[in-house]
């Protein structure tokens, strides 16, 4: 493995405390009940797409509305971001910081919206050590194909994935990659190709050269 892709939720932070309190009052401008919208419910959300999400949150409504009332809601999140800001897991910063003295790239890809990840490069400090990025709201692909327009993009030769879920898995297998599981996240992953229990772990696999 010469190069790395990193998932955001989960993988480089959590941020769903912020993103409910974000949605909740977007989805109360609409005069519905947000009381659901918690923290813990987001980590069983976060990873879909965003689509997928919406009508996962919203089954009573039609697809269409549904889609809409959660593109608001991404909107105001990221703006909120900015001032409500999650904080990296412990030892990310770090992780990224080796990873560039070392001469590995470094990429994100995640099933979000347009401008999330530019949201965490600023509000944490990991832009300059990030080498690129999408996500659907950038290409209208979803996590797989992202993987591989990234990869390319980037003239990574044998990067691996780095992800806390089975889409992430599975993605990362149909992109044709090895999987590293960041067992600190949000799901889980029976058979990955590596597990870490904490981001530094990453540094000391028998594959990161």
């Amino acid at each position: 493995m010469d190069s790395l892709i990193f998932d955001v939720d989960g993988t480089l932070w959590n941020s769903t405390p912020q993103v409910a309190r974000s949605w909740r009052r977007t989805i109360e401008a609409h005069g519905m009940d947000a009381g659901f919208i918690t923290a813990e419910r987001l980590t069983k959300e976060f990873g879909k797409t965003m689509d997928t999400i919406a009508i996962s949150l919203f089954p009573e409504l039609p697809a269409k509305k549904a889609i809409d009332i959660l593109r608001e809601c991404c909107e105001r999140e990221n703006d909120d971001l900015l001032t409500d800001r999650p904080p990296l897991y412990d030892g990310v910063m770090g992780l990224f910081e080796e990873l560039k003295k070392r001469g590995i790239p470094a990429g994100i890809v995640s099933n979000c919206q347009a401008g999330y990840i530019e949201v965490l490069l600023a509000d944490t400090g990991l832009a300059p050590l990030v080498a690129g990025h999408l996500c659907p709201g950038d290409t209208g692909f979803a996590k797989a194909r992202n993987i591989r327009i990234l990869a390319d993009r980037l003239g990574l030769k044998d990067p691996a994935y780095v992800g806390d879920t089975m889409g992430d898995f599975t993605a990362t297998k149909e992109a044709g990659l090895p999987f590293i599981f960041a067992s600190y996240g949000f799901g889980s992953v029976p058979e990955p190709d590596f597990t870490v229990k904490a981001p530094l772990d990453i540094l000391n696999l028998p594959g990161i050269r």
